[in-house]
């Protein structure tokens, strides 16, 4: 195991100095608090990770969840963290003081969320949903919903989860079959199965609570019918007391990675007693879960960084200690091996993940902060940050699991043959991260969703703001000597992101919506490159000013490395965005075309 999985100057750089989340104390809602505190929860985290999470990543790898009796069995260590979570107040660490939370930024969560995920993703999971579950009921749940189950969700003895897919629905959530019947009593009658429902059923807990997706019988076809509802494993009979609620685990799937978590099919209403309690109005599910799954989104993109981060750090750590051959230039056989980190193809691919996580966390921290100015302002401001979350949610989500496969695939590259070897820790995170670009929206998905809905919307109004923060970073960039040349390719790279929508917009507005579409994953690609791109500019700016003002010894290191990832991402990355942009341009149909008796060999 490496010595760390994360690197607590980094997250005090983005945190204090890129995005500076000491100006949310200014605003009422944020006005409690301190950034002695925002330390403290940072320490308290890092804590938290290295001495109970991080020393059983391996074991809880190795021993995965097992079904017995109906009931799923998982590492003791879920148990004693869910009591962590909920005594610490982790669980409802951003939520308001009325229903019992912290009332922290969203920015200071997501620091703790990304510890705690860097230190071993499936454990940090099931808080992770509870705290989205939690949520959901506050935002839309009536004040019964919200006094029943919250409480005993925000202390850690209740999981929170989500319930969405279906056997034959998949994504399609039009299609979805399971149904909700009313009763005169209060509830409705649950029938149907759902699959890949994360931490649905396991003794880490006492009961399990599933926002779930259902249609009232009679509802409008499509998702115009899907109603959103409270289904407990348990729920509270005549005196108080758990009983079981008719929620059965019809099945548990064994995964390539990420296997600390369970993953389970639930089959829902066998002996037509699964009591459902619907929350807000009936047909308004779709819109009120989109909050958690936007929600998800993020989070599927911060476990990805997280994943690639701690794989980064392990990479580091093998080519500083692993000793292989000489430098190009030296000739004498005799002389001692240098560490394989002296040699120009490691350092490439050690930029190379160093400019992916360090360029998504950024992106992170920067959606954390228009979540958290979108709470506290009104009007135009907060209209601004909702349409800038709009159009970088799947891309927040997007990039950094596509690429974080790709860094750790480096990381795994940079130690050999023992990278492949399941004693070192590259081979399980590589596993572990290769469910990100599926989790919550495949990336084909979501390139759909930011080309077809996210971008066009409201005459592009969401993707003119995007362009109009970006430029703010290169009119700024473009003040410092040093930063001039970064600033002139990103505007560059701008252009041409400008100029495709046009171009593909101008495709959808005849009428050619297949064509329009047909390679929204490249767009969706495309666009990450430069949002990564900006990300790094802004990081450039900080560190370009701290090289100004002189820093010493540790300082001095930090920001010069984050110079060369500036410089690395831009020499490397960026200029990917004209090879895609030529095919996005390209618009001969090749994929439309394509006929499915042709694959056939």
């Amino acid at each position: 195991m490496a010595e760390r999985f994360v690197s607590e100057r980094n997250l005090r750089f983005l945190l204090y100095e890129v995005f500076d989340v000491t100006e949310l104390l200014k605003y009422p809602y944020y006005s409690e608090h301190t950034r002695e505190m925002f330390d403290m929860v940072m320490e308290t985290a890092l804590r938290i990770g290295k001495d109970m999470l991080y020393p059983v990543l391996d074991e809880m790898d190795k021993n995965q969840p097992e079904l017995v009796d109906g009931m799923v069995k998982v590492h003791p260590v879920v148990r004693e963290f869910m009591r962590e979570c909920g005594q610490g107040g982790w669980i409802g660490a951003d939520a308001p003081f009325e229903f019992g939370g912290q009332q922290l930024p969203i920015m200071i969560s997501l620091v703790s969320n990304f510890i705690f995920a860097a230190a071993n993703y499936s454990a940090s999971v099931y808080p992770g949903l509870t705290t989205g579950a939690a949520r959901l009921i506050t935002s839309f749940g009536s004040r019964e919903l919200i006094d029943t189950y919250v409480p005993r969700m925000f202390s850690g003895e209740w999981q929170g989860t989500m319930a969405l897919t279906e056997p034959q629905a998949g994504s399609s959530l039009a299609d979805i079959t399971t149904t909700a019947e009313p009763t005169d009593k209060g509830y409705y009658r649950i029938k149907g199965q759902k699959i890949f429902i994360s931490a649905s059923e396991h003794d880490g807990v006492d009961n399990v609570i599933q926002l779930l997706l259902a249609k009232i019988k009679g509802a409008p076809a499509g998702v115009k019918g899907i109603s959103l509802f409270v289904v407990p494993n348990k729920r509270i009979g005549e005196k108080g007391e758990l009983v079981p609620n008719d929620v059965n685990v019809a099945g548990i799937y064994h995964k390539l990675g990420y296997r600390g978590c369970p993953i389970n099919q639930l089959s829902l209403g066998e002996n037509d007693d699964c009591r459902g309690f619907l929350v807000g109005e009936p047909h308004k599910g779709l819109m009120y879960m989109f909050q958690m799954m936007n929600e998800s989104r993020i989070g599927v993109g911060m476990g990805a960084t997280a994943i690639a981060t701690a794989a980064y750090y392990a990479a580091l750590e093998y080519a500083k200690q692993r000793p292989q051959g000489r430098r190009l230039t030296s000739k004498d056989p005799t002389l001692p091996q240098v560490p394989i980190i002296e040699h120009a193809d490691v350092k490439r691919m050690l930029l190379f993940q160093k400019s992916v996580v360090e360029g998504s966390l950024s992106l992170l921290f920067q959606c954390s902060k228009y979540r958290d100015l979108e709470m506290v302002l009104d009007g135009e401001e907060k209209e601004r940050y909702s349409l800038l979350l709009e159009v970088l949610t799947s891309v927040v989500k997007s990039y950094p699991s596509e690429m974080g496969v790709l860094s750790v695939s480096q990381g795994l590259q940079c130690l050999g043959g023992y990278g492949y070897c399941e004693e070192f820790p590259l081979a399980q995170y590589y596993r572990d991260i290769r469910i990100h670009p599926i989790h919550e929206g495949t990336t084909g998905i979501h390139g759909l969703t930011l080309l077809g809905r996210s971008v066009t919307r409201n005459n592009g109004r969401a993707f003119q703001v995007f362009v109009e923060e970006v430029e703010k970073a290169i009119e700024k960039a473009g003040k410092e000597q040093e930063l001039v040349s970064y600033a002139k390719n990103l505007k560059n790279a701008l252009e041409r992101l400008k100029g495709i929508t046009t171009h593909l917009v101008g495709i959808a507005v005849k009428g050619e919506v297949e064509l329009f579409l047909a390679d929204a994953t490249l767009y969706l690609e495309l666009f990450g490159i430069i949002a990564i791109a900006w990300q790094w500019l802004l990081q450039g700016i900080v560190a370009h000013e701290a090289l100004k003002s002189g820093p010493i010894d540790a300082d001095l290191s930090f920001y010069r490395g984050k110079m060369y990832a500036l410089r690395y991402f831009f020499a490397y990355e960026l200029p990917k965005v004209e090879t895609l942009a030529i095919r996005l341009e390209n618009n001969d149909g090749l994929t439309v075309e394509m006929q499915p008796e042709l694959f056939e060999g």
